[in-house]
């Protein structure tokens, strides 16, 4: 792994929390996450499953943890199971975790081979009531691949058919939606390095560049500042591309007069950030490209100013929506008669404002959590207003990553730069990336 790793207090106190919303005597799994086939005998890049990582701390595939409170025998109350590399792995594939190694990173004393899983799982089961199983439950989540963590559930209601199946994801749900200070230090981080690539960008975009080499500036800033990449895929679009929500093909040519919609992020120790800036090709917006940003700024820094523990999202997205219908109709994309008349089911704004303006974030892009609960201290939010007129060639996304606190929030994006003098300024600036 690129990163330095995370103190395993973190990991530690996860498994306390998790531990003590277990029902009595029972067992929670967790397992790493499949390594895809892409095509002959190629992986995709491989990632680990957010949860194991949130309790472990383990960066590898073929892991299992194992977390039984009340085990018979305490030595086995926390049970890490990885994977035994042999001469042939380490000429192949490199290092892996030694025992002490695991111990180290995830705080689990008890380390057992995973080729030895089965059997340890067998005699536990034998005195647990319930087992809690994990599922990818997001509610945005969509797939028809049998994922492990799917077949492993069905292999053990079919081994232990009298046991109780508890969902371990509401309780993931609930402990990673709330943010500990390592845990924000790290998101901190990726968004700190996600600013370096962001002010390479401005030094270096100019009529005629591709989309794709501003993509390759992103890149080499990420990785030489040991992110492990992005965040997810990158969107750079200009033109009328930038209109396209999830445009990802990077492709074209920047072209004078236009404008570039960057919607990118850095990982880093399995922490994500999440930013979108809107800059002028040539250095200058035009004065219709600065009158439409400095109303999606506008309601960036309402919307921010509503993320405070007590809110709740519905209301939120409603009181945003009203901002965005008062900065349309000053644009003359709106008419007030007409919002005014609007079936408040279908409101206009819906037509150059389509998205909704926050999401959870964390370990993963689009974190898990409970959009229908009030907003507590410790969450993590984007906040993402955008207004999107493609006859005009104009599509305009900002986007920062907030954490609630009882006094306020904490933008961790508020050093990168975000007004439109300031983006002109540095795009002009005489030192430059070019």
């Amino acid at each position: 792994m690129k990163y330095k790793a995370l103190d395993s207090k973190l990991f530690i106190e996860n498994r306390k929390r998790f531990a003590a919303k277990m029902k009595p005597n029972s067992i929670a799994v967790f397992v790493s996450n499949d390594e895809m086939p892409r095509s002959a005998d190629a992986l995709y890049t491989w990632r680990q499953n957010p949860d194991l990582y949130y309790l472990s701390g383990i960066d590898q595939e073929q892991t299992i943890l194992l977390l039984y409170p009340d085990c018979p025998n305490p030595k086995q109350r926390e049970v890490l199971f990885l994977r035994k590399t042999n001469e042939h792995i380490a000429v192949w594939e490199g290092h892996k975790y030694t025992k002490e190694e695991g111990k180290e990173a995830s705080g689990i004393e008890t380390i057992i081979w995973a080729e030895n899983f089965d059997s340890t799982f067998h005699v536990l089961m034998s005195y647990a009531d319930n087992v809690y199983l994990n599922m990818n439950d997001h509610d945005r989540a969509s797939t028809e691949v049998p994922y492990l963590e799917h077949r492993f559930a069905l292999d053990v209601k079919a081994k232990y058919p009298l046991h109780k199946i508890e969902r371990s994801a509401p309780l993931m749900h609930l402990l990673r939606s709330i943010k500990s200070p390592i845990e924000v230090e790290a998101m901190r981080h990726a968004c700190s390095i996600t600013e370096k690539a962001f002010r390479r960008v401005l030094g270096f975009v100019k009529p005629g560049v591709y989309e794709y080499e501003i993509e390759a500036e992103i890149t080499h800033e990420f990785l030489r500042n040991r992110a492990t990449g992005h965040a997810y895929n990158p969107i750079i679009a200009s033109g009328e591309a930038a209109c396209v929500l999830h445009y990802v093909d990077n492709n074209s040519e920047c072209k004078d007069g236009d404008l570039i919609l960057m919607d990118f992020g850095s990982e880093y120790a399995n922490y994500m950030s999440d930013l979108t800036r809107t800059i002028p090709v040539n250095g200058r917006f035009t004065s219709r490209q600065r009158a439409v940003y400095d109303s999606v700024l506008n309601v960036m820094k309402y919307a921010k100013s509503m993320l405070r523990p007590g809110t709740l999202f519905d209301d939120y997205n409603k009181e945003v929506g009203q901002a965005m219908e008062e900065e349309l109709i000053k644009l003359g994309l709106l008419d007030a008669k007409e919002v005014k008349a609007q079936n408040p089911e279908s409101p206009l704004y819906k037509k150059y404002f389509m998205h909704g303006t926050s999401h959870y974030i964390g370990i993963d892009v689009h974190d898990v959590g409970y959009r229908y609960a009030k907003m507590e201290a410790g969450m993590a939010f984007t906040c993402e207003p955008g207004i999107y007129i493609p006859e005009e060639r104009i599509g305009i996304r900002l986007e920062n990553d907030v954490v609630l606190t009882t006094d306020g929030n904490i933008d961790l994006m508020e050093s990168i730069p975000l007004e439109a003098e300031e983006i002109e300024e540095l795009m002009n600036a005489k030192v430059n990336v070019r």
